[in-house]
């Protein structure tokens, strides 16, 4: 996955020159962050329960390049589509915003069989925080 910190950098340069920034490019820039945090919210729960691709979007009635599609950011999902989401990786799915920070997450449900990979990797990757 490739990170989106060349743009906060990019951004923080022009803030510190005293350059404003049109509003319409921040706000793009938000829709980029978020549809890469969700995207990277579902792909660390996939890998969490150990499933391909191909298994997650069997579950959730999706073609595997749509999950693809999603996990690397190229597309922003609907809200059915996040319910399904969650339901196919046994998880609910959260969204939190402090005014700042946006937080998406899709959490285990209590009970629910870990995958191979679990552990202490459900506390680093189960939030994506998308920040200003």
């Amino acid at each position: 996955m490739v990170s989106h910190a060349h743009w906060k950098i990019a951004r923080d340069k022009k803030v510190a020159q005293g350059i404003s920034e049109d509003p319409d490019l921040e706000k793009r820039r938000e829709e980029i962050r978020l549809r890469y945090d969700l995207g990277q919210a579902v792909y660390d729960r996939r890998t969490e329960l150990g499933i391909a691709q191909t298994e997650l979007a069997r579950r959730a009635r999706m073609t595997q390049p749509q999950v693809s599609k999603l996990e690397l950011g190229g597309t922003m999902p609907t809200v059915p589509l996040l319910v399904r989401l969650a339901r196919a990786m046994d998880s609910t799915f959260s969204m939190q915003s402090d005014g700042e920070t946006l937080r998406v997450a899709f959490t285990a449900h209590a009970g629910a069989e870990p995958g191979p990979e679990s552990g202490d990797a459900e506390a680093e990757a189960g939030a994506r925080a998308v920040g200003g």
